[in-house]
C-alpha cells in the first residue's frame, strides 16, 4: 500500500508519520488546506511542516491554495460548526483523493484525527466518501491517544503551534473557547478557596467548642 497522507500542520503530523513509518507503510504528505486564513498563516504552517518532514526524509507535496473555493464550499455553513467542518473536510479530502489517484497512490488518510477538537467520526466518513470514486483505500484512524505526546514533542523542539483550527471563523471560536476555559478555571480556583476557608473555619469552631 502506498499512502498519500493529508497533513493539516506540523504538530499534528508528528505522531501519525511516526506510526505509519513504524508500520512500514510507504507514504508522502499532502498539504491541502485552502481553509487556512490568512495566507501568511498558511505559509507559516507549511514552512513548519516542511522543516520537520524534510529533516526526517519525508516528502511533502503542496496542493493549490485557493481560499475562494473554501468560501464557496464551507463558509456558507456559517456558525454551524459541524456542518462547516464537514464541508471543509470534504473539500480537502476530495482534492487529496484526486491527486492520489493521478499520482498512483493506493490509499489516503489524514493527520486531522489526532486533534481532540475535531469531529473524528465525520472526518473518517468524509475520508471514505472521497476515496470511493477512485477505488482508493481510506485508511481511517483515530490518533487522539497520541495527542499529548505530539504536543510534548512539538513544544520540546520549539515547533510553531497555532492556536486556532485554520479558517477565519475558527479564530473567533477559538478565542471564545479559551475565554470560557479561563473563566472555568477561575471558578474552580474560587470554589477550592471557598472550601478551604470553610474547612479552616469549621476546624477553628471545633477547637473553640472543645474549649
Amino acid at each position: 500500500m502506498n499512502l498519500l497522507l493529508h497533513a493539516c500542520c506540523g504538530p499534528c503530523s508528528i505522531e501519525p508519520t511516526r506510526i505509519f513509518s513504524e508500520e512500514g507503510i510507504p507514504f508522502e504528505l499532502y498539504y491541502a488546506n485552502s481553509n487556512i486564513y490568512p495566507e501568511q498563516e498558511y505559509d507559516h504552517r507549511l514552512i513548519t511542516l516542511k522543516e520537520y518532514a524534510e529533516a526526517r526524509g519525508i516528502m511533502v507535496n503542496e496542493g493549490v491554495y485557493d481560499p475562494s473555493v473554501w468560501e464557496r464550499c464551507a463558509a456558507p455553513q456559517g456558525t454551524d460548526r459541524p456542518a462547516r467542518c464537514r464541508a471543509c473536510y470534504r473539500l480537502r479530502f476530495e482534492e487529496t483523493a484526486r491527486v492520489a489517484a493521478e499520482r498512483g497512490f493506493d490509499a489516503i488518510s489524514t493527520t486531522l484525527t489526532i486533534s481532540p477538537y475535531q469531529f473524528i467520526e465525520t472526518i473518517n466518513e468524509e475520508l471514505v466518501r472521497a476515496a470511493e470514486p477512485y477505488s482508493l483505500i481510506a485508511v481511517t484512524r483515530d490518533f487522539r491517544d497520541s495527542y499529548r505526546e505530539a504536543t510534548r514533542i512539538s513544544r520540546d523542539i520549539g515547533m510553531y503551534r497555532q492556536n486556532y483550527c485554520g479558517c477565519r471563523m475558527s479564530i473567533g471560536e477559538a478565542e471564545r473557547e479559551r475565554e470560557q476555559r479561563k473563566e472555568a478555571r477561575k471558578r474552580e480556583k474560587a470554589e477550592k478557596r471557598r472550601l478551604k476557608e470553610q474547612a479552616a473555619l469549621e476546624r477553628a469552631e471545633g477547637v473553640h467548642d472543645a474549649d
